[in-house]
């Protein structure tokens, strides 16, 4: 009976979700796809140089001196940590020409970030209430995710209020690639819950769905979080898991690159229009890992 009960809740659960899914998808529908200008892509590619950089060791983003540092030379770093195995490499710093703390934390190869997107990590969990305190109890998240995240987050929230003292700002840019990405997703919720008046903007490379519904609802209506954007590439299909039929749900702003090259924005979560990932990579079958990595507007993640 117990296991009868059970497997009737999980039905339920997934009916609830299939209809949800189909009321979006329908929304969506009214909704625009629209083409990214160049000027729009090349204003995203010191961003991804950005979250390239943090696959390098602290001891070089710290000295700023690693190819993708170059790309933005006038970076001044604050601080660097993690050790790339039980702790994302990450670096936090100042960019004058955006007035904003930077904040990029390491992403790691597919081959290890598979094991995090199916072993029992994968449940949604609640937040850990002393990193986010106050955050309402439907919020849920991706366990693996927010252990990686919580790894690093005291140290680097150290970083970026001392950042925000330093150079009188305010904004914070938040990037990341595959896991780093989804570590960065967590800190634009985290950071602003820690530092009152913070503004985020937050550019995700290769995201994985990191949170449920609610969690995707927050991102997309919080005050603090002015702008948010995650690029995902052809036929790469770390982007479209975990499933939405788990309960994980994208927030808005995805960008997805086309097989052409063009870029083209993608409204609403989870749009399911051809142009956009979850219709271009209906499932793993589809989609390649090869893609992954890159290029984004000709930057190709890794040190």
């Amino acid at each position: 009976m117990t296991c009868l009960c059970s497997w009737l809740r999980i039905a339920t659960s997934l009916l609830a979700a299939s209809q949800a899914i189909a009321m979006r998808h329908s929304r969506m529908k009214r909704a625009s796809v629209t083409r990214v200008s160049q000027s729009q892509m090349d204003s995203l590619t010191p961003v991804a140089h950005y979250a390239s950089a943090s696959y390098c060791a602290p001891s070089s983003t710290l000295a700023w001196d690693c190819t993708d540092c170059q790309a933005n030379p006038s970076f001044h770093p604050i601080a660097a940590g993690g050790n790339s195995f039980t702790v994302q490499y990450w670096f936090v710093g100042y960019d004058p020409s955006l007035e904003s703390v930077v904040v990029s934390v390491q992403g790691t190869k597919p081959s290890a970030i598979i094991p995090l997107l199916t072993d029992g990590d994968i449940e949604l969990a609640n937040l850990d209430p002393t990193l986010f305190p106050g955050l309402d109890s439907s919020i849920q998240a991706h366990q693996g995710f927010a252990d990686a995240h919580s790894s690093s987050a005291a140290d680097i929230l150290a970083a970026v209020q001392q950042g925000l003292n330093q150079y009188s700002t305010s904004k914070i840019l938040l990037t990341g690639h595959s896991l780093g990405a989804a570590i960065t997703l967590l800190h634009s919720i985290y950071i602003p819950l820690h530092i009152p008046g913070a503004q985020v903007t937050y550019v995700g490379f290769g995201l994985p769905r990191v949170g449920d519904q609610a969690f995707a609802d927050y991102v997309d209506a919080h005050a603090a979080i002015a702008f948010v954007t995650h690029v995902s590439n052809k036929e790469d299909w770390i982007p479209i898991v975990p499933g939405r039929m788990l309960g994980f749900h994208h927030p808005s702003g995805e960008i997805h690159i086309q097989d052409s090259g063009e870029w083209m924005a993608c409204p609403g979560q989870d749009n399911t229009d051809a142009r956009c990932t979850v219709g271009d990579v209906r499932n793993l079958l589809l989609g390649s890992l090869d893609y992954h990595d890159g290029p984004y507007n000709g930057v190709h993640m890794g040190c």
